[in-house]
């Protein structure tokens, strides 16, 4: 581990710290200062850079907190009597029905289910790799219409239809319980697999 890696992981170990720190011309690491909840002040300093030093210093006018980060494609179960339907059916035709929550998108909902769907931008309406087809336009009609950017990318995906939408911009609701939307046969972030017969 560089010098310059212990110390950060050092730094790293203080609860609730918020830190400034600068650096020299030569990229090393001169001063932190460090504000945490701690009772007592202590310095550290680096054994492997010398020059390197942290003030831990008590202080209760600012505090450090986090929320937990929303992880893509993880989902919770619907509570019972609250479930939603949706299927996907594969490029290959197979069909799997899902219970959902409102809320869920399909691109979660596809990805929490080890669907094959990309969603290589991450949901943030960027690509087209999450693309699905509508099957039913009663359901496509009770859809929100897409902003200018999910249309954006829709016109660089792949086998679009009257019906096309993104799965990261579909959101369950009570009215679209049933939904079945179809895989395209290919997307325009191209996988190995869409080559395997």
């Amino acid at each position: 581990m560089s010098p310059s890696r212990a110390v950060h992981a050092s730094l790293a170990n203080l609860s609730s710290a918020a830190c400034r720190y600068t650096q020299s011309g030569h990229g090393q690491l001169r001063r932190a200062i460090c504000v945490a909840r701690q009772s007592t002040p202590f310095r550290f300093t680096s054994a492997h850079a010398p020059r390197t030093s942290w003030t831990v210093a008590s202080s209760s006018r600012r505090s450090f907190t986090s929320t937990a980060a929303r992880r893509h494609g993880h989902i919770q179960p619907p509570k019972p009597g609250e479930e939603l339907y949706v299927t996907f059916i594969e490029k290959d035709g197979v069909e799997h029905k899902f219970a959902v929550s409102a809320g869920d998108n399909l691109l979660d909902i596809a990805q929490a289910n080890d669907l094959e769907m990309e969603g290589a931008c991450g949901g943030s309406c960027a690509c087209s790799t999450c693309h699905v087809i509508v099957m039913d336009e009663e359901h496509f009609d009770k859809m929100p219409e897409p902003d200018d950017d999910e249309n954006d990318m829709l016109d660089l995906a792949f086998g679009l239809t009257e019906t096309s939408r993104l799965g990261c911009q579909v959101k369950m609701t009570k009215e679209l319980d049933g939904l079945v939307v179809k895989l395209p046969s290919m997307t325009r972030n191209l996988q190995a697999s869409d080559f395997q017969q």
